[in-house]
Formats: C-alpha cells, sequence, structure tokens
C-alpha cells in the first residue's frame, strides 16, 4: 500500500543513509494519511516532529557556537533566529523537494499540501528526528551542516547583526532606495484553500520587472519569500539589478 518517490533520492540530498528505514517513512506520515487509513500500523509523524524541533534547535545552536565563538549568548541567539523558523524551513524541505516524498490523506492532496510551508516545515522537523534516532546526535548535525550549508555560511552570516533584525521587505526596499531611488511593488497573483487554510501567491517587482515569487499561509508571509529570492539573486550576482537602471 505505502508508495513514494524514490526515498534514495532524498537520503542522497541529505548525505545520510537510514540504518532502519522505518523511520525515515515514519518522519513522512501526514497524519491526513493516518486518518484515512485507519488500519494502517503507522502513526503519524506529530511525536517526531515535537523532538525535531529540540534536536534542530542544539544543532544549529552547536554548529553557529563553533563558527563564531567570539559572539556572546545574544548574538548567537539572534543568528539562530534567523536560521531557524517556519519560513526558512519550508524553503529548505522545497529544496530537497520534500512534499514529493510524504504520504497525505486524499483531502490534504486536493488542497495542495505538499506545497504548504507549514506542513513542510513541520516534516523536516520530523525528519531531523529521525536521522537523530537512527543514528544519534552527530548524525543529526551533520545533516543540519549539509542541508542548512548557505544558512551557517559565515561569509553569509559574519556581517554587522542589525542587518539580522531586519525582515527581507526591509533589506530590499533598502537596497532597491539606495541603487535606483525606487520602492519594490507586491501583487498578490493568485489564492487558493478554504478560508482557514489558505495559500497566498504573491509577486515582487521593481520598476514594472517582476523579479520573484513567494507563496505562503499569508500575503505577509508571502511578501517575505518573495523579497527573500531577490536577496538570495543578489547575493549570487550583485549585478542582477544593474538593467534597472
Amino acid at each position: 500500500m505505502l508508495q513514494a518517490t524514490n526515498l534514495e533520492d532524498l537520503q542522497s540530498a541529505l548525505q545520510y543513509r537510514f540504518r532502519t528505514p522505518r523511520l525515515l517513512l515514519q518522519a513522512l506520515m501526514h497524519r491526513s494519511y493516518i486518518n484515512e487509513n485507519p488500519g494502517s500500523e503507522w502513526s503519524d509523524n506529530e511525536t517526531l516532529e515535537f523532538l525535531g524541533d529540540a534536536v534542530l534547535g542544539l544543532a544549529v545552536s552547536h554548529l553557529l557556537w563553533n563558527r563564531f565563538p567570539h559572539y556572546n549568548e545574544g548574538s548567537l541567539s539572534r543568528l539562530r533566529s534567523a536560521v531557524v523558523n517556519e519560513r526558512e524551513l519550508a524553503i529548505v524541505a522545497v529544496e530537497l523537494n520534500l512534499g514529493d516524498y510524504l504520504f497525505l490523506g486524499k483531502g490534504e492532496e486536493v488542497t495542495r499540501g505538499r506545497e504548504k510551508p507549514s506542513l513542510l516545515a513541520d516534516t523536516l522537523e520530523a525528519l531531523l528526528a529521525a536521522v537523530y534516532l537512527d543514528g544519534g546526535l552527530e548524525a543529526a548535525t551533520s545533516v543540519v551542516e549539509t542541508i542548512f550549508a548557505n544558512y551557517l555560511d559565515p561569509q553569509r552570516l559574519e556581517r554587522p547583526l542589525d542587518i539580522l533584525d531586519k525582515d527581507y521587505k526591509t533589506q530590499l526596499q533598502e537596497i532597491t532606495q539606495s541603487r535606483f531611488k525606487l520602492t519594490p511593488v507586491y501583487t498578490l497573483e493568485a489564492e487558493e484553500g478554504p478560508d482557514h487554510d489558505k495559500l497566498f501567491h504573491m509577486s515582487v517587482a521593481v520598476q514594472g520587472e517582476v523579479l520573484a515569487h513567494g507563496v505562503g499561509k499569508s500575503k505577509k508571509d508571502s511578501q517575505q519569500l518573495a523579497a527573500k529570492r531577490v536577496l538570495e539573486i543578489l547575493a549570487s550576482d550583485p549585478d542582477a539589478l544593474k538593467d534597472l537602471t
């Protein structure tokens, strides 16, 4: 009865192979699947999610402590908050194509559960708990270091800490105003799902040119994701917006 996209691909992306594959499968079991398969021997991944939240926090804290030994507790806490939050977890989950591996019920499938940021973030935490139970804290920390590599790069994080206190929209607006005297414009492209569980699709444009899109549980989250993607483009190519001049 169980079917999923090739889990070999997921293990390759994690750079970790499970000794107990059942733990990996358990991490991918959403409660909607269990509810629609009451005779199943499986349980949902929510207790793993609870454990994974603690595993992730400890692993990221350890990695940041190693990279920034000269930072005080407050600075390290701010760095950790910039890395560990639902928005960033959902982005990492998308990069892993984690939605492709989920076991979902039909109702959740219809409402595009594989794309929901909160569901993806929760599943990523459950997955990290599964790694921890399978291989211990060292293995879990190694996986975190692999999948959060872009977020733990000292060159990215070693900058004035006040920048980390600014949200992505603020950072992008400061860049576009200082370089081009222009303000980003955010547009709601579409919304989907029931009122209690909507997804909002937003775009961000500068001088009429759409630069990126974001999808989130609120318009604000979607705008933040869109702005973040533009900032990532600029981080890899500082001249990416030169045509706007």
